[in-house]
């Protein structure tokens, strides 16, 4: 295992651009307690495969296609290792394209020991005190990944997006029983037009609720939010299908211009919608929305990322904005590219004020962030600078090999 201290940066574009509420004070805070823990093959000009990743119970955890696995850091003493499957449990790992990799998403099931990771093809359930992946539980057979879910503790029901399916859907599974018990289409309310890609979701106790972001709809090109009442899902016959607009009490929260990926809930009634805007000339931002009505509370300034994360003990939002600009603009549209450079950061908003409180430098396609309360700690895994390409500032800000940054926050 290796430490390293690495400097660090901030995007000073975002208050020359005008961009509003800009950073306390005017002026960014360095952040000096900085580590980096490197992962086993992962080395200068190597891309680094990772998706989503989550604390729970004093360990960090994320995804890793390049290995095969689900990286694992202790959050007290940042020890590294590595959870793999065997034979039919064993992850898919780097493919041919991303809708065709894994392991994605992963989630701590609480209230037991287990989580699920979402692979190509099925949900792996791994028990996590073993480091030992248990069973598969088939959600697809078309070479798809199950990319992110969420878990509903009051009904036992596990939601996980396959999002590059030709026709969207959503797997619903029984965690007691570890089962699918409904399938959820996403088509348009003509019936037959697949809609964009669902992203990430979560389930909010105080509507009965999953919320998950909707690239794009006829009614809403730009994306939007579908809330999906559980009652609506416990209507679908066991085993059976529904198309998600022809469920009873369905919302839909329109977004604007905002391509949504990550998506989690804020304080009271709040949940954070982070946008990606792919147009040439677009505002990044993130949006701060009433989950009962729909209603933006707060355009944040800065976005560009992937995963979010919201951690009450700092009552603070984290953005992994990988394709963040210092423009505070996705300059030539698209993603990172060695035209359209990207400065990735990540941004700290205060819950409260939706300022932006602070900006972080990361390394290349830091795309997921996850927090530690406890020991108040960011976990930001990254890619080497030069693959993918894209990336203006990871070499000088000392992010050359690929790895797991964490930060003091």
């Amino acid at each position: 295992m290796r430490f390293a201290k690495l400097g660090t940066a901030v995007a000073a574009g975002l208050l020359a651009a005008g961009c509003g509420s800009g950073l306390s004070g005017g002026s960014p805070e360095a952040n000096d307690a900085t580590a980096n823990i490197a992962v086993p093959g992962i080395t200068a000009g190597k891309s680094f495969s990772f998706d989503l990743g989550t604390v729970s119970n004093g360990k960090y955890y994320v995804t890793d296609r390049n290995n095969k696995s689900v990286d694992v850091v202790d959050t007290s003493t940042l020890q590294f290792s590595q959870i793999t499957g065997t034979g039919a449990n064993a992850f898919f790992g780097v493919g041919p394209d991303n809708g065709h990799s894994g392991p994605d998403g992963v989630n701590a099931i609480t209230g037991t020991t287990l989580l699920f990771a979402g692979d190509v093809n099925s949900v792996k359930v791994i028990d996590a005190p073993s480091a030992t992946v248990l069973r598969s539980i088939a959600v697809g057979s078309a070479g798809f990944r199950a990319d992110e879910g969420c878990f509903d503790a009051d009904h036992g029901l596990y939601m996980i997006s396959i999002p590059d399916a030709d026709v969207p859907y959503a797997a619903f599974i029984n965690v007691n029983t570890q089962t699918v018990v409904a399938k959820v289409v996403w088509v348009d309310t003509d019936g037959s037009t697949p809609a964009g890609g669902n992203e990430q979701c979560q389930y909010d106790h105080g509507t009965q609720s999953f919320l998950v972001n909707n690239d794009n709809t006829a009614a809403n090109p730009h994306g939007e939010v579908d809330v999906i009442p559980v009652a609506s899902i416990q209507a679908i016959p066991a085993g059976g299908s529904a198309n998600v607009f022809s469920l009873a009490g369905v919302k839909r929260f329109p977004l604007g211009n905002c391509d949504p990926t990550g998506l989690d809930l804020g304080p009271g009634k709040e949940m954070a919608v982070e946008c990606r805007q792919g147009d040439k000339g677009a505002k990044l931002t993130t949006l701060v929305v009433d989950r009962t009505n729909g209603n933006v509370i707060a355009t944040v300034p800065f976005g560009g990322g992937d995963q979010l994360a919201f951690d009450a003990t700092t009552n603070s939002y984290y953005v992994a904005a990988s394709r963040w600009h210092a423009s505070g603009a996705n300059d030539q549209g698209g993603g990172c590219s060695a035209a359209n450079p990207c400065t990735p950061t990540l941004g700290i908003i205060d819950a409260t004020t939706h300022a932006v409180t602070r900006m972080i430098a990361t390394g290349n396609n830091a795309h997921s962030v996850a927090i530690d309360p406890v020991h108040r700690l960011a976990f930001v895994p990254y890619s080497s600078a030069t693959n993918p390409a894209g990336c203006a500032t990871c070499t000088a800000n000392g992010f050359v090999n690929g790895g797991i940054s964490v930060f003091s926050i």
